[in-house]
């Protein structure tokens, strides 16, 4: 089985949009078409969630126009690119994969841009956002990220709450990945639709913040969620292993701990960002991203790394299918876009 030719494959979490503002912003409008593209095709990406990430300057004042902007950058990709469409619900998912483009999914990685006004979730849906986290490795007005569970420990605010309700209404999928381990019990304690952590590892496999307990993998399976396996952030993997087989290895543990269905990919792949805008080293929350380089699974091209290491252990075809695209799939169709409110 190869994934380009035989699976849906969905990738829940590409910072690719960074990249490509970077770019346009030096007069250098085709690095998408030169790169980006002919990437996600080598690796068979049918479906690509495209996170909206605030850099540190932006997360006050300037959060919401900075967010406006990447938004906009990514309607004028697929205004530029017939290859991609932008969709807003599972149903345009399907018609855009059916037609040989890649579906674009909007989202939001930390949110920043609402401040303290949870009512600006609604603009954000207008314009097209459709998977939403409430706070990157910091303190948001919404909720305390997991950079902060040695010192606050402190989970949704109400403004917090009122975004999850909101969002449920109308139809964003909740995106638990970075949130706290308070923040991550209180949404698994209200949530009552299927949620993702887009990408995220396993904490048994890797202790470090960012990934999850079993009990919270379990939470997230029970609500009909899915995770997305970080294969391409060293740090989540395996600092001394980065390779294709130790993300497999973070597979396996979520189908034993929950179930095949809870699993995703959701790579995050950051790397080419870095060595150009930061020279490959940047640190948040004292995470030296020097180490992120070394994984094995560091750009779309590389995903049939995984795909050949799942053949290998004898995953069935089913199974592969659900990992590389089918779950993640699944969640989008149920509620993206379809809520009381869209």
């Amino acid at each position: 089985m190869t994934a380009p030719d035989e699976a849906l494959v969905v990738d829940l979490h590409n910072d690719l949009i960074l990249l490509v503002d970077h770019f346009d912003q030096r007069g250098r409008p085709e690095h998408f078409a030169e790169f980006w593209l002919p990437e996600l095709r080598s690796g068979g990406v049918n479906v690509q969630v495209l996170p909206v990430f605030i850099e540190a300057q932006y997360q006050s004042e300037g959060a919401l126009r900075r967010t406006l902007l990447l938004i906009e950058r990514i309607h004028a990709l697929a205004a530029r690119h017939p290859e991609v469409a932008i969709c807003l619900t599972g149903a345009d998912v399907t018609a855009a994969v059916a037609a040989g483009r890649i579906a674009f999914v909007i989202g939001l990685e930390g949110a920043h841009a609402l401040g303290q006004d949870p009512e600006l979730i609604g603009t954000m849906y207008r314009v097209g956002a459709r998977v939403v986290s409430l706070a990157h490795l910091g303190r948001t007005h919404l909720a305390d990220g997991s950079g902060f569970d040695d010192s606050s420990r402190g989970g949704l605010t109400p403004q917090g709450f009122e975004v999850l309700a909101e969002m449920e209404r109308l139809g964003i999928v909740f995106d638990i990945s970075h949130l706290g381990v308070a923040g991550v019990d209180d949404v698994l304690a209200r949530a009552t639709r299927p949620l993702l952590a887009t990408h995220s590892g396993c904490r048994a496999i890797t202790d470090m913040h960012r990934n999850l307990s079993d009990d919270q993998i379990k939470g997230i399976a029970g609500l009909g969620g899915v995770i997305g396996v970080a294969a391409a952030i060293a740090p989540f993997i395996d600092p001394a292993r980065p390779t294709a087989a130790r993300v497999v290895d973070h597979v396996e543990h979520i189908a034993s701990v929950a179930s095949i269905d809870a699993v995703a990919l959701g790579p995050d792949f950051i790397d080419d960002y870095y060595a150009e805008v930061y020279g490959g080293r940047m640190e948040i929350m004292g995470v030296d991203e020097v180490e992120f380089v070394a994984a094995e699974v560091r750009r779309p091209s590389d995903l049939p790394k995984l795909t050949a290491e799942m053949v290998a252990r004898g995953f069935s075809q089913a199974d592969i299918a659900k990992v590389l695209g089918g779950n993640a799939k699944r969640v989008l169709d149920e509620v993206m876009g379809v809520g009381t409110g869209g």
